[in-house]
């Protein structure tokens, strides 16, 4: 395990996520890309999306308070330059959260880059139509969730809350619309470092935050006041050393959720030779 939940000093996250992504590797591979993808008009239905979602990212942050500011414009900039490079994906709302982050922390070549990584590498085929692979991860995670926490599990089962209906804006957007900004920083260090998994086990601390104990029906006896109680989080569940530190001592391993991917991919495939079979 690495060494990141101790947290990356904010002088170096630059260079550090820049590094741990690979963002900069790719940035040296392709010399003059961004600058061609920039120039690049792009098309005209992701432009539209992504305009009317610019004011949307942190509006309380300096940088992107003003519409047309720097911020916005960068913003602006690499989000197009990556529905040019990646027309099958195109835009995705789930995407302007990320590279806003990453905007905070660097110029806007770099995030360019790093947002490539993120999407490609870390979040793979999360932004494509259809949310394929955000369902079977929600799979994954409320399997393994029975695991950690089976009085949650049993919880969401008998009110039949399906995952996607909470941990969509979480695994999309990496918690940067969810946590507080100082617990966000200290989960992307780790995100970016360890991988996806890094979400799961994020999504686990705070279902069995929320919904562990034995009075979990009587606390929110509807479905909908647990998806109200999984929206606003309670304060010290999410504070940054807290988080970090359940974050870190949570068992499970790239292994487990290995084989429980291969577990939920075999059980799809039953589902549909039956469906054909019927």
């Amino acid at each position: 395990e690495s060494d990141a939940g101790k947290g990356i000093p904010s002088s170096m996250r630059c260079a550090a996520w820049q590094n741990l992504c690979g963002g900069r590797f790719l940035m040296e591979s392709y010399p003059g890309k961004f600058v061609e993808l920039d120039k690049h008009p792009g098309d005209p239905r992701w432009v539209d999306d992504i305009r009317k979602d610019l004011h949307r990212q942190f509006p309380q942050h300096e940088m992107f308070a003003k519409d047309h500011g720097h911020g916005q414009e960068d913003l602006f900039r690499i989000l197009k330059a990556y529905s040019v490079l990646n027309p099958a994906v195109g835009y995705c709302q789930g995407q302007a959260p990320i590279a806003a982050v990453l905007l905070m922390h660097m110029p806007a070549e770099q995030a360019f880059w790093c947002l490539v990584a993120v999407c490609d590498k870390y979040l793979r085929g999360y932004y494509s139509p259809g949310l394929d692979a955000v369902q079977l991860d929600g799979e994954i995670l409320f399997a393994l969730l029975k695991r950690v926490a089976p009085s949650a599990h049993r919880h969401l089962k008998k009110q039949r809350v399906d995952p996607i209906m909470y941990m969509t804006e979480w695994f999309m957007c990496a918690y940067s619309r969810t946590l507080p900004w100082a617990t966000v920083l200290r989960v992307w260090d780790v995100f970016l470092c360890e991988g996806v998994k890094v979400l799961f086990k994020v999504a686990l601390v705070l279902l069995r935050g929320v919904l562990g104990g034995g009075d979990v029906g009587k606390r929110y006896p509807a479905m909908f006041e647990t998806l109200e109680a999984l929206r606003s989080l309670p304060e010290p569940l999410v504070q940054e050393e807290y988080l970090v530190t359940q974050l870190v001592q949570l068992d499970i391993t790239s292994h487990d959720m290995m084989k429980e991917h291969q577990r939920q991919i075999a059980k799809r495939r039953l589902a549909q030779l039956s469906k054909v079979k019927t």
